[in-house]
């Protein structure tokens, strides 16, 4: 059962979340016709009037390119201001997952993007660990992900997650915990909602982003992390094959952070990560404000 943060952001201001409610006819619900972002924020250890956003203006920056593939327009100034108002009428103080929603409100009944009203909204729920941090099983999708051509990867369409859904659930129904996609030309995409990374030989690998991949701000960070710290990162193209016999094989996401792969089918792989380890190490020390190399990815909003 979710927690849900008391107030939303909801048609240009903060309402309690039972009253940010919208029509069944609206036409997002019906055509996939939105863009979401997915965002953490958690207390600053160190001062508890202060809540720390990891990476927020590549959040809003993914979020208004979103909007654009929507032929609609969301400012970056627009969503951060109403991010702030509301973080501050919630005052949360435990780890917070926040959802900003860009949509067609309208209630009409064509499949369209022209001629059409939208809007955004934004709600937050507490959030721990959304996969087990010891580590998750994984099968192959007998779905595959899907093209740039048939649909615009690159903005978090809520339409192209009938894929993921599809994917994630016959892993759990089958036994699993998190499906693996392939693409059309059979090579490693992503997870169900996660980015993947395996290493080999002291090279840290993952998908490129001609794999057609969603362009994950937490895989861009552990790959920024990665070279500062003087890993080899090769983004490429990846056989199946390579998963099983890598020396690690890891998960990034907003929601996922960092988590080891453990099991692929039938195959269980090895638990030595010193790579993973060491780069979510890094990964948290920056989230928690403990880097000051790393300052500008953390924005810090006082809600007291």
């Amino acid at each position: 059962m979710h927690q849900f943060l008391p107030y939303a952001w909801f048609r240009g201001e903060c309402v309690p979340f039972a009253e940010a409610n919208v029509s069944i006819a609206t036409h997002a619900l019906h055509y996939g016709t939105g863009a979401f972002g997915g965002m953490r924020a958690i207390p600053d250890p160190k001062e508890n009037r202060d809540f720390l956003l990891f990476r927020v203006d590549r959040h809003a920056k993914r979020l208004s390119q979103s909007a654009k593939l929507l032929l609609t327009e969301l400012t970056e100034d627009t969503f951060l201001n109403a991010l702030k108002v509301m973080l501050k009428a919630n005052k949360p103080t435990k780890p917070i997952y926040l959802r900003p929603f860009v949509y067609t409100s309208d209630l009409g009944i064509a499949p369209r993007l022209h001629n059409i009203e939208t809007d955004f909204l934004i709600y937050g729920i507490e959030l721990g660990d959304y996969l087990s941090p010891e580590g998750v099983s994984c099968r192959f999708s007998s779905w595959t992900r899907q093209e740039d051509c048939s649909l615009p990867l690159r903005g978090k369409i809520s339409g192209a997650y009938i894929t993921s859904s599809l994917a994630k659930t016959e892993a759990v129904l089958s036994g699993f915990d998190e499906a693996l996609l392939l693409n059309t030309k059979g090579k490693v995409s992503e997870a169900s909602g996660m980015n993947i990374f395996i290493v080999r030989e002291g090279n840290l690998i993952t998908p490129g982003v001609d794999q057609d991949i969603l362009e994950g701000i937490t895989r861009a960070s552990v790959i920024e992390i990665a070279k500062d710290k003087g890993i080899n990162v090769i983004e490429r193209a990846v056989d199946k094959t390579e998963l099983f016999i890598a020396d690690e094989v890891f998960l990034t996401g907003t929601a996922a952070k960092i988590t080891p792969i453990r099991k692929i089918e039938s195959t269980i792989l090895g638990s030595n990560r010193p790579i993973m380890n060491y780069l979510k190490e890094c990964l948290v020390d920056i989230t928690e404000g403990r880097n000051p190399k790393y300052n500008q990815w953390i924005t810090r909003i006082k809600i007291n």
